[in-house]
């Protein structure tokens, strides 16, 4: 009966973002526990365990778990040196005890000041451990990025096909599948990897409409041939500056060399091509606070306002108010529903009570070299443990204390720590249903459709600041490589394959 290990690492940070996060910013579960939570979960565990637990003749052997509750700024040397600990105990304890195969799911673009590559600082421990014979294979989020560490200790890397995310569940099948694979048959799996010099945003990632959806058919029916194993376009998170930073085509194929290398140019070049097209169009601040006010005036519907620079799903600290005080100071009348990360304004909100009006700050607690608190008199309608469900995944979501303020015609929802806005979850776990505002801020570059852009009656990607703009050149990249696209002027690709067999 083949013994597999699982285990987990998932966080994104912004190297942007001045806050670091720390190990309490973490759920960390060990032992059988985190898997028995586990089964049915629409994420890459929930699917990988739907497979393994098909299988008769499997044993699993958890190691651990650690997750963060949201993205975030880098992890503090100190919380990495703790994590780190004890993420490679939990490897030592397989040491000698005949695991067969391995299964690592992670995100790919966790970064500390101590280490710059830990997931492929933990796959090389545990490689290290297990021995060089056994299959590991590793899932990963496409804003990962992908490291010569990363591919040199795993048979191979499995990586999500849809943007926004929907597929975390069929990536984990597809990595489980391809595990077992590699137990029962003779396959020789080869890694292909081309780097392309560019990073990107907008809405041409969409993968069901957008260019970028291209690459991933592509990437599919590399997989569903006949030598295809695995295949991807990873588009690396910008935000997390780190030296092997960039766009990377991935192809994965049983034996054929050539092939692999055939593949994964023709998906880099592809990408390539179209690389101008996936930047996102951005309103000015200015110019977006002019457009509300006249389509509130004017017209019906919503104003859908992108707030992406302080994007927490990105790595943002989500305390931006740039676009609340914008339109405080320009007297817009409209009603607007915002969310903002400030724990003192929750604190003393709390404080003075349900029904009660107090004077308070919003904004600029965590990014203050970017943002000014904003004095305001608000009424607290609300408050909360800021505990909730998430929308898209059904997955417990944790905002710490919660207030809902009433601010002019303004709804301000406070949270105490930053949460996933990529959905609407947030807004109606406090009742606030976002198409019955004149005007909502959705700090995601991106929601599925039907969240936001579908019914918005106007829709505005917006140039705030923040630690996850789409303003790329605005950030002040130091340690990635360069020349990059758009950072850069000029910038040439000549594709270059990099194989890696074990």
């Amino acid at each position: 009966m083949p013994q597999i290990a699982m285990f987990e690492l998932m966080q994104e940070i912004s190297s942007f973002n001045p806050s670091e996060t720390h190990y309490d910013d973490f759920v960390v579960k060990q032992g059988a526990d985190w898997l028995a939570g586990s089964h049915g979960a629409l994420n890459e565990i929930g699917g990988a365990l739907g497979v393994f637990t098909d299988e008769d003749d499997v044993e699993l052997v958890p190691t651990i778990s650690a997750k963060s509750i949201s993205s975030g700024g880098p992890f503090s040397a100190a919380s990495w040196e703790k994590l780190s600990a004890e993420l490679v105990e939990s490897l030592e304890g397989l040491r000698d005890k005949g695991i067969d195969g391995a299964y690592f799911c992670m995100h790919g673009a966790m970064a500390s000041p101590a280490e710059m590559d830990p997931e492929g600082y933990i796959l090389e421990k545990a490689r290290e451990i297990l021995g060089e014979n056994i299959p590991i294979v590793t899932s990963m989020d496409l804003h990962g990025i992908v490291t010569d560490r990363m591919l040199k200790h795993s048979d191979a890397i499995v990586v999500y096909h849809t943007y926004p995310h929907v597929d975390q569940k069929e990536t984990g099948e597809r990595s489980a599948r391809l595990l077992m694979r590699l137990l029962r048959e003779d396959l020789n799996p080869v890694t292909v990897r081309v780097r392309v010099p560019a990073l990107v945003r907008g809405d041409e990632l969409i993968t069901d409409s957008g260019i970028y959806g291209e690459c991933i058919r592509l990437a599919q029916k590399i997989e569903e041939s006949d030598e295809g194993l695995s295949a991807g376009m990873f588009i690396g998170n910008p935000f997390t500056d780190v030296p092997e930073l960039c766009t990377n085509s991935l192809v994965v194929i049983d034996g054929n060399k050539e092939l692999a290398e055939q593949y994964a140019t023709e998906m880099a070049e592809l990408f390539w091509v179209h690389r101008e097209r996936m930047q996102v169009p951005l309103t000015s601040l200015e110019d977006a606070v002019e457009q509300t006010k006249k389509h509130t005036t004017e017209s019906d519907g919503t104003v859908v306002l992108v707030d992406a620079a302080d994007a927490t799903s990105s790595g943002a600290s989500g305390d931006s108010n740039a676009i609340l005080a914008a339109l405080y100071q320009a007297d817009y009348q409209g009603r607007l529903l915002f969310p903002i990360v400030d724990e003192p304004a929750v604190r003393a909100a709390r404080q003075a009570g349900v029904g009660n009006d107090v004077e308070l700050t919003l904004g600029g607690t965590i990014d203050s070299g970017r943002y000014t608190p904003l004095t305001v008199q608000a009424k607290v309608r609300m408050v909360s443990d800021g505990d909730f469900h998430s929308e898209t995944f059904n997955l417990l979501w944790h905002a710490g204390p919660t207030v809902v303020l009433e601010v002019r015609s303004f709804t301000v929802v406070v949270s105490s720590r930053a949460v996933h806005l990529f959905d609407r979850s947030f807004f109606r776990a406090h009742g606030q249903e976002p198409s019955r505002f004149d005007a909502v801020v959705m700090k995601s570059p991106h929601c599925e459709p039907q969240m936001f852009k579908e019914w918005a009656s106007l829709y505005l990607d917006v140039d705030a600041p923040g630690s996850t703009s789409a303003n790329l050149k605005s950030l002040g990249h130091t340690i990635c490589e360069r020349p990059m696209f758009p950072l850069d002027e000029n910038v040439v690709f000549e594709p270059r394959v990099e194989v890696h067999q074990r």
